[in-house]
């Protein structure tokens, strides 16, 4: 692995009556804009939608990072990918054919996401990486920020580096939940380069400095491993 880290801010922890201003705060700073979209079905929870993902999309530059917490993933995805999100991750406990979802993304122009939730077991899926840009390890349970991160997740992240490094994938291995400054070396050391970050970005007094400050955390222990 010789990829540059992302680093990927998640707005669920900005001010949603502020929000554009709350990515122009890190514009400059971070790699993505993690975009947790959540339908009170498949998590219980109730979040942003694709009318505010298509206004914010017109008020940057930064690439989108959405993560479709949604049931019907096939229905609702492709929307997304044609609001010009950069990429578009679904939960594989929601989908019944991945690959075909992924090419479907893909074809729309955005890269194809599966995220694997907490009490999913990554195995079933280490032969779908070849169809996939990105795969997205949670290290919380799917559905609520500023849980406490779950070091136990990590075992699925070496996993899938592993997979990853052996069949000479481009993917990016991303990793969400309860990442801050005490715990993205680890994760970094473990094989993930894309970090979704939320309090620890829009909690700090200054967000795009806490975005550097991620980054640095995560190149050391990247360049450490390799």
């Amino acid at each position: 692995m010789t990829s540059s880290p992302i680093i990927a801010p998640s707005i669920l922890a900005s001010d949603f009556s502020r929000l554009a201003e709350e990515v122009h705060a890190i514009e400059g700073a971070a790699d993505w804009v993690h975009v947790d979209v959540m339908d009170n079905h498949f998590v219980p929870n109730l979040t942003l939608g694709l009318p505010i993902v298509q206004s914010l999309r017109k008020a940057t530059t930064i690439p989108f990072d959405v993560h479709l917490m949604i049931t019907d993933p096939e229905r609702w995805a492709p929307g997304y990918a044609e609001a010009g999100a950069y990429n578009v991750t679904f939960h594989a406990e929601a989908c019944d054919n991945p690959v075909a979802l992924a090419k479907t993304l893909r074809a729309a122009g955005a890269k194809a996401g599966l995220a694997i939730d907490r009490d999913t077991p990554v195995e079933p899926y280490l032969e779908l990486l070849p169809y996939l840009d990105t795969v997205l390890i949670m290290t919380i349970k799917a559905g609520f920020g500023g849980q406490k991160f779950m070091p136990e997740m990590l075992d699925k992240v070496r996993d899938v580096r592993r997979r990853i490094s052996v069949g000479h994938l481009d993917i990016r291995l991303e990793v969400d939940g309860g990442i801050a400054a005490d715990t993205i070396a680890q994760a970094a050391e473990a094989g993930a380069d894309a970090f979704v970050a939320g309090t620890a970005v829009y909690g700090a007094a200054d967000p795009a400095e806490a975005v550097r400050k991620l980054r640095a955390l995560a190149a050391e222990r990247m360049g450490n491993s390799m």
